[in-house]
């Protein structure tokens, strides 16, 4: 008796799904570290802060998310936490920058993305809690991306159009990152 087709399918389709996601994942580093090159060469000291220490974050979450155990102990856990103290520190010292430049979009959009940090932390941190409270971190990762959506939209209006281009490739990376996240906690929920 032949096996059931259902079964081949659906993990191919499981598996093109996966690779979809990490080539999307992977266009979208490569086009941010391209941003954070051009900020480098042709922005001020904050927004090559600003880009710098979120492209490591970025990095340091999508490593952690995708690894679960792996970063707990020893050296690689250690060096994580020292880049994300320096991204921290970097972030801190754009979002005064940017507030003496008077660049207040971009001190809305440092203030908006520590919120979005904090809701992915807990994420990575305490799933069980995120779990427990689902709709209600949804609801508010959802708030915070609606308002960064909106400063997308403000420097469209004011026709910086890198400023725009840039914050909304931050906003797939960084919703493509929790999604994942949200899925391998609804994977982690069902199976217990």
């Amino acid at each position: 008796m032949e096996a059931p087709m259902g079964a081949p399918m659906g993990a191919l389709r499981d598996a093109l799904r996966d690779a979809m996601r990490d080539a999307m994942r992977g266009a979208l580093f490569a086009l941010l570290a391209f941003n954070t090159g051009a900020y480098l060469l042709t922005g001020t000291a904050s927004e090559a802060l600003d880009s710098l220490a979120w492209l490591a974050l970025l990095a340091m979450f999508e490593l952690e998310s995708g690894r679960s155990g792996r970063f707990d102990t020893g050296r690689l856990n250690a060096l994580v936490r020292v880049v994300r103290i320096a991204a921290a520190i970097a972030l801190l010292a754009a979002l005064f920058g940017y507030w003496r430049q008077r660049e207040w979009l971009d001190v809305i959009n440092v203030s908006l993305w520590i919120g979005v940090v904090a809701s992915l932390e807990l994420g990575i941190r305490r799933p069980d809690i995120v779990a427990r409270h689902r709709r209600a971190y949804i609801a508010g990762s959802a708030a915070l991306y609606a308002a960064l959506i909106v400063l997308v939209l403000a420097w469209l209006l004011r026709r910086e159009w890198f400023d725009a281009y840039d914050a909304a490739l931050w906003l797939a990376a960084f919703a493509l990152l929790e999604a994942g996240l949200l899925g391998r906690i609804r994977e982690r929920r069902a199976a217990a």
